[in-house]
């Protein structure tokens, strides 16, 4: 099969117009990877940040948990502390009304000792 030269400059033409097409699909798919690149970087960096948020979210629980711990164990002790001057009242309150009691007593039986031995 023999093809005239102009035949085959035809077909030169459409061979160097289609790798025309395929360069400019190739420049096209080259920026696009780049794009991809670009954005699956800064997808990594966030998913870093993000891990680095949620570790620092769980510390502060864990440390929020110590506190409420510790804060319980305050108001016991603050529970104790605000009991004792009620109970210190009433042990000096019965100890006051049993001297007084003990005072009345010994009054009366003193003067009754001494009508007796009058």
């Amino acid at each position: 099969m023999i093809t005239s030269k102009e035949d085959k400059m035809a077909e030169l033409d459409r061979i160097l117009e289609r790798l025309s097409e395929i360069d400019k699909t190739l420049v096209g798919h080259t920026h696009q990877i780049k794009s991809l690149k670009h954005r699956m970087d800064k997808g990594e960096e966030q998913q870093e940040t993000i891990s680095a948020l949620a570790q620092s979210v769980n510390e502060l629980a864990i440390n929020m948990r110590y506190m409420l711990d510790e804060l319980k164990k305050q108001g016991i002790r603050l529970d104790k502390l605000e009991q004792e001057p009620k109970e210190s009242y009433k042990y000096y309150k019965r100890l006051i009304i049993g001297y007084l009691f003990t005072g009345v007593i010994s009054a009366i039986m003193g003067a009754v000792c001494a009508l007796i031995f009058k």
